[in-house]
């Protein structure tokens, strides 16, 4: 059964309202996981093919395709795996492409954002950039200083840290991006697809880097008080 369901995060307590997100089948129908409210969210620790896809099957024409595993990106950092039901386990090989996710909801005064799917490192960085050209930012380039881990991506005024790996960014992580930061007098932005430790977001706080969550359906979300103060003014703030 799809819909919205209520989601509390087993890290902090805090309850969210979860919609899946649906797709377009190729028949044109749109398609969401069916959610299981009688399962508990769980935390997401390291990314495997089975657990971060399911198939789902149109009910208007019958075809089965594999679409992203639905997750929420709690505030706290904690990325959750939201439990579905009547969902296949999509096949190692065959099996049809995703679509394009539907377009995210509008902020402030700029278009809707446009997701791209993530199934590689490659797409979260072509997610980053496409959200950093929506928050304002151009010329959009592959940083000159290399990031300890990860990919980095640099534009006027900001260098940014995509940590596409399966294990939370650390405090090291945010003290690196920031350090950076600093030496090009310009603000550091991290995109983390696991989430953040607790120390690494403590840090960030500190440092006033913008800490963002990147879930497979490639719609990132802000984790703490730097990153939604850059989703409200944008690249002109």
């Amino acid at each position: 059964m799809s819909g919205t369901m209520a989601v509390r995060c087993p890290e902090c307590g805090r309850e969210h309202e979860y919609a899946a997100p649906a797709y377009p089948c190729a028949c044109g129908t749109p398609v969401a996981p069916p959610l299981n409210r009688r399962a508990a969210p769980t935390r997401v620790t390291h990314r495997t093919w089975e657990g971060d896809w399911v198939t789902v099957r149109c009910g208007s024409c019958g075809r089965a395709d594999q679409w992203p595993h639905p997750e929420l990106g709690c505030s706290c950092g904690t990325v959750l795996r939201v439990p579905v039901t009547s969902a296949a386990r999509p096949p190692t090989t065959g099996g049809g492409d995703p679509a394009e996710p539907p377009v995210a909801e509008p902020t402030a005064s700029r278009a809707a954002f446009r997701p791209v799917t993530i199934r590689t490192a490659r797409d979260a960085v072509t997610t980053v950039a496409r959200y950093l050209r929506w928050l304002g930012y151009k010329d959009i380039r592959r940083a000159d200083q290399r990031q300890p881990h990860g990919i980095g991506l640099a534009a006027r005024g900001v260098v940014v840290r995509v940590h596409p790996l399966v294990e939370p960014a650390s405090p090291r992580d945010v003290e690196c991006l920031w350090l950076t930061a600093m030496a090009e007098s310009c603000d550091g932005v991290c995109f983390s697809l696991a989430g953040y430790t607790d120390d690494a977001r403590d840090r960030a706080d500190g440092l006033g880097v913008a800490l963002f969550v990147l879930d497979l359906t490639g719609t990132p979300q802000p984790v703490n008080a730097a990153a939604v103060g850059l989703v409200a003014t944008g690249a002109g703030r």
